[in-house]
C-alpha cells in the first residue's frame, strides 16, 4: 500500500470560486491629515464650550499623535532619511529635530 502525495487531494478548479481580490484603495496622505485637522480642531472646540470630560480623552490624542510622530521619524530614518531631511520638513534646525527624536529613535533602532 502506498502513501498518496498531496498532488492527488487536489481540489477541481471549476468546483472552487474564484477567489475575488479587493481593490485596494489608497487614501493621500494631504486628504487624510486635511481631516484629522478638522477632527482635532472640532473636539477642542467643544472642549473648549464646556465638555470638561473630552479634555482626557483630548490630552489622549495629543500622546498617541507623539507616538505616530515618533514612529514616522524612526521609519524615515531607517528608509536613510537624515536628520536634515527630515528638519526642513518641519521647518526646524536638525539640532532640534536631533534633541527630540534622537534618543527615541536611537532606542527603537537597537530593539
Amino acid at each position: 500500500m502506498t502513501t498518496p502525495t498531496i498532488t492527488q487531494f487536489r481540489v477541481k478548479p471549476r468546483l472552487t470560486p474564484k477567489r475575488r481580490t479587493r481593490a485596494r484603495r489608497y487614501v493621500e496622505n494631504t486628504d487624510y491629515a486635511g481631516f484629522v485637522h478638522r477632527v482635532l480642531k472640532a473636539h477642542g472646540r467643544r472642549v473648549a464650550e464646556g465638555d470638561i470630560e473630552g479634555l482626557t480623552e483630548l490630552v489622549e490624542l495629543a500622546e498617541q499623535l507623539d507616538a505616530a510622530i515618533t514612529t514616522a521619524i524612526t521609519g524615515l530614518r531607517n528608509a536613510g532619511y537624515s536628520w536634515t531631511d527630515i528638519a526642513q520638513r518641519l521647518g526646524i534646525t536638525k539640532q532640534a529635530v536631533h534633541q527630540k527624536w534622537g534618543t527615541t529613535t536611537r532606542n527603537r533602532e537597537g530593539a
